[in-house]
């Protein structure tokens, strides 16, 4: 029974902290369900929108890992409030299929979504040539 437990708690740290790392708000993953496997390689943008200019501000550029996962996008901060606001999330896609040699109807996908409290919140899609899913993950 002892190793049961700790073999239990060893899966659920991991599976935790391979999606999520504590002191980021934000997460990511892309999965291509034509092939069930994680995307790898694909940058992805994050940008807020600033409610006083109408405008999308750039907070940065990153890039899935072998798993096809962000960890690591918006930092928590002191206040947490800052946090708060209208978040859009650009998968850059196209590459990804022309590197496979497949055509595809999304050169990018845009994902929109707020954030209004201090929890985590992970942002996945699930991808293939003509169409995606989206969804509020933990």
């Amino acid at each position: 029974m002892k190793k049961f437990l700790y073999l239990f708690f060893v899966v659920l740290f991991t599976s935790v902290s391979a999606q999520e790392k504590k002191e980021f708000q934000l997460s990511s993953h892309i999965l291509d369900i034509t092939v069930g496997q994680p995307v790898e390689k694909v940058d992805v943008q994050l940008e807020k929108f600033d409610e006083t200019t109408k405008q999308w501000v750039s907070l940065g550029k990153k890039q899935t890992d072998q798993n096809g996962r962000i960890a690591d996008f918006l930092p928590y901060s002191k206040d947490l409030k800052s946090n708060y606001g209208k978040y859009k999330l650009i998968f850059l896609t196209e590459d990804y299929f022309k590197n496979k040699k497949v055509e595809s109807f999304y050169p990018f996908i845009e994902v929109v979504f707020q954030i209004k409290d201090d929890k985590h919140y992970h942002v996945p899609i699930t991808l293939s040539p003509f169409g995606y899913s989206t969804y509020r993950g933990s």
